[in-house]
């Protein structure tokens, strides 16, 4: 079979510029995509070779790549690693609120004169119409958005600046869009690609399976059992390991419990002072913490090779959750654990974080100022006295149902046709109430990850879209030999066919363990149903695609 055109010289840049002598499929066939000019969509765990997806074409593509990203150590770190090949036609410049006015202006100097061909920055820089025009007149030929789930509003890092970034790129001349991501199920792929507008995009899913990571889930009936559980892993395995625990008391009460007992623990959340997860955050990445005791704020950048564990103290809040935070471990490819210990209570903890639903009234009154002028965010935020985080998810609401939209200067007014601010106020409640629905599905699904007797890479990674036909072999399940293999076909309906419900709608169906089956329905998220019920009643029906 001919190669494309491109192939031979993506391999040949990759080669040359990188030094690296051989491309995985995935990231060849997203990078042929960008070359023709086409949107690509990018799940692969970290350390899999994501930014090479962008950088091999941006090397060969005439105008600079702008790089999104949400976190100033992440965008250094790419920026250092690029840098430091020492090629002119490779430098890597930035421009962030860690940068003075002068340092960002001359950024812009150096990709202007083509002295530099990257640029990485936040949305919040491209917000400034000012700044957005500056980097509008470099005519950038790629987009680059990274960490993307964190545009989703069911991912497992939801951020509201993230959301212009639809908007922004149409502003900056709409060029070729590439979205990286680690994990993103179904429904938060769906989501990055209607809010960031990517036009038939090239899918990207794969290598989501781990095979260092030994997964292993132990129920304990009491917080003792729990605690000697924990003891045992600390007792035979060495650090450096992160303990994921729900809420902010129970990381300090942890880490001290720890320390008390001899173990180097600390402790890490997001109600810390700035500047002290800062420290926390780069002594983890030195080797001078051990054992960092978190709740989920100890996210992104955690870019540390030579994690060797990862413990849950309760049942993460998703599949998405739980697979970003154990790809954790085990990066330098070496094996790594990752244990979960749950309690039956932990559901209902989850049950409490679950956002409630917007107040109709605040949602109507926001829809009501955008019917009288077309204003900014910040000013928006500064009338209605709502902090930047839930005026942001308000707006996406509103966004959703036609009843707002983002425009040059970003802008937000009301569209024309749009339904009076009663009726967006009552969609958008309704939409939300969708995405709670969603929510708790995603934890019961956890909650069955957690209770599965087979193959737990098969469990997780169908809830991915994802169908493995072996068993994994690296899961506690495979090792006591209750794992079975899925030919597809053990089921009334074949693996990711298309089904309906009479009550919950379309679905897809995404595996099967034993005589169950489970569906992801549109409206309703996900659904676990008897094998033997749904052939004997008749509850689905095949749905043409």
């Amino acid at each position: 079979m001919k190669l494309p055109l491109h192939s031979p010289r993506l391999r040949r840049a990759a080669r040359q510029r990188f030094g690296w002598s051989a491309l995985r499929p995935g990231q060849l066939g997203a990078m042929r995509a960008l070359l023709k000019g086409r949107d690509a969509l990018v799940v692969l765990p970290t350390g899999a070779g994501k930014s090479a997806v962008y950088q091999v074409p941006a090397s060969m593509l005439p105008g600079p790549t702008v790089v999104i990203s949400p976190l100033l150590a992440l965008q250094q770190d790419q920026i250092t690693a690029l840098n430091d090949r020492n090629q002119a036609d490779l430098r890597a410049v930035r421009i962030s609120s860690a940068e003075t006015p002068t340092q960002r202006q001359a950024a812009l100097d150096q990709v202007r004169q083509g002295k530099a061909r990257f640029l990485f920055t936040t949305p919040e820089q491209l917000c400034d119409p000012d700044r957005l025009a500056d980097v509008r007149d470099l005519k950038p030929s790629l987009v680059a958005v990274d960490e993307a789930h964190c545009i989703s509003a069911w991912g497992h890092d939801f951020r509201p600046d993230y959301l212009s970034i639809g908007h922004l790129v149409r502003e900056l001349g709409r060029p070729p869009v590439v979205a990286l991501t680690a994990t993103a199920s179904p429904p938060v792929r769906e989501d990055i690609v209607a809010r960031l507008g990517l036009t038939d995009p090239h899918l990207v899913v794969a290598g989501l399976d781990r095979r260092n990571l030994f997964l292993e889930v132990a129920h304990c009936p009491t917080e003792d059992y729990r605690w000697r559980r924990l003891l045992a892993l600390l007792d035979v395995e060495r650090p450096p390991g992160i303990i994921y625990v729900p809420t902010r008391r129970a990381a300090q009460e942890f880490a001290d419990r720890l320390a008390g007992a001899g173990y180097p623990a600390r402790c890490y959340h997001g109600g810390m002072a700035a500047g002290a997860r800062e420290r926390l955050h780069e002594e983890f990445l030195d080797g001078l913490v051990p054992i960092m005791v978190a709740t989920s704020a100890f996210g992104m950048g955690i870019d540390k090779p030579d994690v060797r564990w990862v413990v849950h103290t309760a049942l993460p809040d998703s599949p998405d959750s739980y697979l970003q935070e154990i790809g954790r471990g085990g990066r330098d490819g070496d094996p790594s654990r990752a244990l979960l210990l749950w309690r039956a209570e932990d559901i209902g903890l989850q049950r409490y974080f679950t956002t409630s639903p917007p107040e109709h009234d605040d949602l109507r009154d926001l829809a009501v100022l955008l019917d009288t002028s077309p204003t900014t965010r910040k000013q928006l935020g500064e009338r209605t006295g709502l902090g930047t985080r839930r005026l942001g998810q308000l707006l996406a609401l509103l966004e959703e149902v036609g009843a707002a939209r983002t425009v040059t200067g970003n802008r937000v007014v009301r569209p024309p046709y749009a339904p009076l601010p009663a009726s967006a106020a009552a969609d958008a409640v309704t939409a939300a109430q969708r995405r709670q629905t969603l929510q708790r599905s995603r934890t019961d699904m956890m909650r069955a990850f957690a209770e599965a007797t087979g193959c737990r890479s098969q469990a997780l990674l169908a809830y991915f879209g994802e169908h493995m036909t072996e068993v994994c072999g690296h899961c506690d399940s495979c090792h006591a030999g209750t794992s079975v293999a899925d030919d597809g076909a053990s089921g009334p309906f074949p693996v990711h066919s298309m089904v309906r419900h009479a009550e919950w709608g379309a679905g897809m169906v995404l595996g099967y363990e034993e005589d169950r089956m489970t569906v992801l329905f549109d409206g309703v998220g996900y659904k676990t149903l008897s094998v033997p019920v749904v052939s004997e009643q008749g509850l689905l029906a095949a749905e043409p695609r």
